[in-house]
């Protein structure tokens, strides 16, 4: 069982990310990345084999 809020109406994640990527090019806001300044050392191990293994974070 999971949990879902009483109010979601389920929409899939690739469907909401398609909306979000919409709305963002319909506003033409470009926001800019975190620059990871104060990353902990074992975020910027996991950030790090992350972008080994081709990923993109």
């Amino acid at each position: 069982m999971t949990a879902r809020s009483k109010t979601s109406k389920g929409v899939p994640l690739d469907e909401f990310g398609a909306a979000v990527a919409a709305r963002k090019q319909a506003l033409g806001v470009e926001m800019p990345r975190n620059a990871g300044n104060r990353r902990t050392p074992s975020k910027r191990a996991l950030l790090a084999a992350i972008k080994e293994l081709g990923g993109e974070w």
